[in-house]
């Protein structure tokens, strides 16, 4: 319904010819995978800023293309201090995580948790890594085709299905390197999108960012939250937390980053990556934010094109035999926070000229593709070595080893999709995935910190804590579905705190329990 216009030939030739060059990489580099240690990681011949800008396009996926600007036109500049936290993570990650896994030469992230309490340890924080990936490559799925719907016209699941097949095919063919070389090209892509979009925005209002300025100052939309220690809402620290645990979580324990360090010449040059994907990305989301802000000031200065908005949303909802009164009252129940997702590419169907308009179709594109290709691949690593050769066959050939890697890749990209399919009807992608990454990162980041803080914790400790910590999280998840008759039981923190209580139960629940162990073996001692 949104649908104002067919896409021109033009525009739909673009994006055709960038959809056959993403395959012909993937086709280019698949000639140099003979092994696994090249499919898995390059064979350690990446340079440091190409696995940089690698890192930073699989920060920017389409849930912040989409996502971002959705929240920044429904309601303020809050989600932009999970930016402001990256930096801090990145120091922990770039002085302390690198080195670690770069010496142990595991290509797993998870190998070394099994060193330290046992095999179990090392199926949690994998089980708990591939939730987080169908999490988010179903959220970047569902976010691409939301925004593509409208500008294509197609139903959302056949863009999906579409999309899913290319990316899988790339994939599949190029390993890692193909991964991180069309990520660079993406990254590049999705940036130079996003600065098209917001001149084509600020060429359409009167007076330009002065007027945005003005609307959104009156609007307080550059709030960043309060700054009272409320955390019950979604104030300045609980985002502040949230994004430096989650990005603690990318930098230390999630495989697509991880994997990223074993590509690099050097250690060195695997710092400067992590660096310079922070350094490109906080400018970056800014813009988005930017972009979100001069949306919404595009349509308090145009209602009349706010109003036809409404009305396709009216009539997506009703349908369009609803009545002008059932319409009208609908229009009139919307906030701008109910139809954020929706202003940009209705903005993009109604005001994008010719080319410029395959060329942002495109970026959106780029901008699930590189997220999606970084997970699938990541996913089918992890399947490979900690699961499938671990438990089923340890003496695999490489061979062999291959082919699963190929059928992993082709499997986790199948179920990505299914989740993004399954997902089609919510409101808000970006508040949908902090919430499913919180739940499930929580637990695995507080196992990692305690092996690697706590060198006194051992196998039954751990699992104690673990158990503890799963226990809260599944508690703090769902405690708000609880009936008003079992009100004293609901966590009254923001969600977005479950990966911070979650994390923290663990770590502190490990050192209560090994410190309670040392006191009873000295207490036995004295006796």
């Amino acid at each position: 319904i949104l649908n104002m216009k067919n896409i021109p030939i033009v525009d739909l030739t673009i994006v055709f010819i960038y959809l056959f060059a993403m395959i012909g990489i993937g086709y280019y580099f698949s000639r140099k995978n003979k092994n696994t240690d090249q499919f898995t990681k390059a064979s350690g011949q990446i340079p440091g800023w190409a696995i940089g800008i690698s890192i930073y396009a699989t920060f920017l996926s389409s849930n912040t293309f989409l996502g971002v600007p959705g929240k920044a036109f429904g309601s303020n500049w809050n989600a932009f201090v999970f930016s402001i936290s990256m930096p801090f993570a990145a120091w922990v990650a770039s002085k302390y995580f690198i080195p670690f896994y770069r010496n142990t030469g595991e290509i797993s992230a998870y190998t070394n948790l099994e060193k330290r309490f046992g095999a179990w340890a090392r199926t949690y924080a994998v089980v708990c890594f591939l939730l987080t990936q169908f999490a988010r490559m179903g959220s970047v799925f569902f976010g691409m085709a939301l925004t593509l719907q409208a500008l294509l016209g197609f139903s959302m699941s056949s863009i999906m299905i579409v999309m899913g097949i290319c990316i899988i095919i790339y994939t599949v063919l190029g390993g890692i390197e193909a991964v991180i070389w069309t990520e660079v090209v993406q990254g590049i892509l999705k940036t130079l999108g996003a600065i098209l979009i917001l001149l084509l925005i600020i060429w359409e209002i009167p007076g330009g960012l002065s007027t945005v300025y003005d609307i959104a100052k009156s609007e307080h939309k550059f709030s960043l939250g309060t700054a009272a220690l409320n955390f019950k809402e979604s104030s300045f620290w609980v985002v502040l937390f949230y994004g430096f645990f989650i990005n603690l979580n990318n930098f230390g324990m999630d495989q697509n980053y991880v994997q990223r360090y074993h590509t690099a010449i050097s250690n060195k040059q695997a710092r400067k990556s992590v660096w310079l994907s922070v350094f490109i990305y906080v400018p970056a989301s800014l813009l988005f934010f930017i972009i979100g802000t001069s949306l919404f000031a595009y349509y308090q200065i145009n209602p009349a094109i706010a109003d036809s908005l409404k009305h396709a949303l009216a009539l997506e909802k009703l349908g369009v035999n609803a009545s002008a009164l059932d319409i009208s009252n609908f229009m009139h129940q919307l906030t701008p926070e109910d139809y954020a997702d929706k202003v940009l590419p209705h903005f993009m169907v109604n005001k994008v000229p010719t080319i410029c308009l395959g060329l942002l179709v495109a970026a959106i594109l780029s901008a699930a593709m590189s997220t999606i290709s970084s997970g699938m691949n990541a996913s089918a690593t992890v399947f490979t070595k900690d699961i499938y050769k671990r438990y089923f066959y340890p003496q695999l050939s490489d061979k062999k080893e291959f082919v699963t890697l190929y059928s992993a890749t082709i499997i986790v990209g199948i179920i990505g999709l299914l989740v993004g399919l399954s997902m089609i009807g919510i409101k808000s992608i970006l508040d949908l995935w902090w919430e499913l990454s919180g739940i499930f990162s929580g637990g695995m980041l507080g196992l990692f910190l305690l092996g690697i803080i706590s060198k006194q914790t051992k196998n039954t400790e751990a699992f104690i804590a673990v158990i503890v910590g799963v226990i809260v999280i599944i508690w703090f998840s769902f405690s708000d579905k609880l009936g008003p008759d079992l009100f004293y039981l609901k966590i009254a923190l923001h969600k977005n705190m479950i990966i911070v209580v979650g994390t923290l139960t663990i770590f502190f629940t490990g050192l209560i329990f090994t410190k309670i162990k040392q006191l009873s073996k000295k207490i036995n001692n004295y006796k």
